[in-house]
């Protein structure tokens, strides 16, 4: 019996995306089909590289071709991405590269926000991803520290009278950082509205190319800073950072409360427990809840939206920043392990809210 077309579409119309919950032909994920006699060839394309169901989708490809065709059929299938995006068509705004705008913040200070943020993007640039990393925490930038960039400096380029600075790129990251541009042995006075300024020349003044995710390390709390960002570019999500103990998570509700507000209205995507127990080296499958046990879990679950990854203080993770080498660069380590399946759980919500939530947009605030 001759293999048509029809065919393979009819039987892979039965593999359901386990996120989206709709079949990959619905969703245009299959592409390219060839047919050679019983050798059967076509392209799986993702809604991220960071996809962590990528092989159980592919195996379900096969399954449904065997079971309802041919069980002897050969079947090849190339798993590629499409990051998804829901920017508004003919957007013209800022970042016009960059499908996904993502603002990791914290209520209060000290919750390790912007390791977890650093770690992210490696995460995600190891798993495939085109990512960039900006460093929006005007008084305390750590990117330069915890990428070994510390007497770094980013070129740039005369545009139309304009000055445009080309991040710089490590471990697979675009990074800027208003360290590279300041004495760190000295403190930034600057009033709000100078470091709004800042962050709107780092977002319209770079060259940040194509990316699938910009990830924003935001100053804690909620203040000038973060008005200037959703009130400039269309942020897709924030993520929320906080420890296990009640004082931080008191700061992570009013975050939550800012972004979650009817006149901001900016999807939360998750929250991330940093700290969330302390394990020895010495005893590395011991756990000591030292800031209390589940309470990031609790909130989510108390405000509805996912908790996307726990992850455990170990001493690994500050000495790893330390030395410019953050610690998701360890393949051997189980904290990089925690990083990895973050990074794949956060690409799953941003494919989700790209799915199901109306396009993002800049925040038009009333006076």
């Amino acid at each position: 019996m001759e293999i048509i077309k029809d065919q393979i579409l009819s039987a892979l119309q039965t593999v359901m995306d386990p996120d989206l919950h709709k079949d990959v032909v619905t969703l245009g994920m299959i592409e390219d089909i060839i047919i050679d006699g019983n050798k059967i060839g076509f392209k799986l394309v993702l809604t991220t590289p960071a996809c962590p169901l990528k092989d159980k989708m592919k195996n379900d490809c096969i399954k449904a071709i065997q079971s309802r065709i041919d069980p002897y059929a050969e079947v090849s299938v190339e798993l590629m991405s499409r990051t998804t995006s829901r920017r508004k068509d003919g957007d013209t705004s800022m970042l016009k590269g960059v499908k996904n705008i993502v603002a990791i913040v914290s209520g209060k200070g000290g919750v390790g926000k912007s390791t977890v943020a650093a770690n992210l993007a490696v995460s995600l640039a190891q798993l495939g991803a085109k990512v960039g990393l900006l460093d929006a925490d005007i008084y305390g930038p750590s990117v330069p520290m915890m990428f070994d960039l510390m007497d770094a400096k980013p070129q740039a380029r005369e545009e139309d009278g304009h000055t445009i600075l080309i991040p710089i790129e490590k471990y697979g990251i675009r990074l800027l950082s208003i360290g590279f541009f300041v004495d760190p042995s000295k403190a930034l006075v600057w009033r709000g509205p100078m470091a709004s300024n800042y962050l709107t020349q780092m977002l319209t003044g770079a060259e940040w190319g194509e990316l699938d995710y910009l990830v924003i390390d935001m100053p804690p709390g909620t203040g000038d800073i973060h008005l200037t960002l959703v009130q400039s570019v269309p942020v897709t999500g924030a993520v929320i950072v906080t420890t296990p103990q009640e004082v931080a998570l008191a700061d992570a509700r009013k975050a939550y409360g800012m972004f979650a507000a009817e006149s901001i209205n900016v999807p939360v995507l998750g929250l991330i427990e940093n700290m969330a127990w302390f394990t020895p080296a010495e005893l590395p499958n011991n756990k000591y809840y030292i800031f209390g046990k589940d309470g990031g879990k609790q909130f989510a679950g108390e405000v509805n939206i996912p908790l996307l990854g726990q992850i455990p203080l170990v001493q690994g993770i500050c000495d790893s920043g330390d030395v410019g080498n953050p610690i998701a660069l360890d393949e051997f380590s189980p904290v990089a392990h925690a990083f990895r399946e973050l990074a794949e759980t956060f690409a799953r919500q941003v494919s989700i809210r790209n799915s199901k939530m109306e396009p993002t947009k800049v925040v038009e605030m009333k006076s």
